[in-house]
């Protein structure tokens, strides 16, 4: 196995984690707080989706697919287009409300196969290149797609006990 298919399968992983949290879903739940302050499926999903959609677009040096698809203006947000939750006050997680889990699985697909078609061409060496230069030590991709991965994986199991606890209601 090799860096590629060790990332694709941790993508996949996730895939599966979102979904399963997601799918079926009506929109109430989606957007349900199980308190004031707490963070609904849908921003955990929403979230971890802007975080991923950024960081891979970043380290592809391509655009991302919230805007070259649009996804901005489909979920009409009262937020920063570029946005991605990071630091987001109870207000501003609050104001993340979808339509539908077909929107959010939507966006989530998207850049989930715009990761793949990334992680799939990378080779160990790649791993080294430094993407981040801000930190110190510099942040490489092998790094960032860890971080990455383990930040999308918190956020899906959070998702999913949400949806359990909405369920038990």
């Amino acid at each position: 196995m090799n860096s590629a298919d060790i990332f694709t399968d941790a993508f996949e992983r996730i895939h599966e984690a979102v979904h399963a949290a997601v799918e079926g879903l009506p929109a109430e739940d989606l957007n349900a707080r199980l308190d004031e302050d707490a963070n609904s499926v849908a921003w955990l999903v929403w979230h971890l989706t802007r975080v991923q959609d950024d960081h891979i677009a970043d380290a592809a040096g391509t655009e991302q697919v919230w805007s070259s698809e649009d996804w901005a203006s489909r979920f009409e947000l009262p937020l920063a287009k570029d946005s991605t939750g990071y630091g987001h006050s109870s207000a501003q997680v609050g104001s993340v409300e979808v339509k539908s889990a077909e929107l959010l699985l939507g966006y989530f697909d998207a850049v989930h196969e715009q990761t793949l078609a990334f992680v799939r061409g990378l080779d160990g060496r790649s791993l080294d290149r430094v993407v981040d230069d801000a930190w110190s030590p510099a942040v490489t991709l092998g790094v960032r797609l860890v971080s990455v991965v383990a930040d999308d994986l918190q956020h899906a199991g959070q998702a999913a006990f949400v949806r359990g606890a909405l369920e038990r209601r």
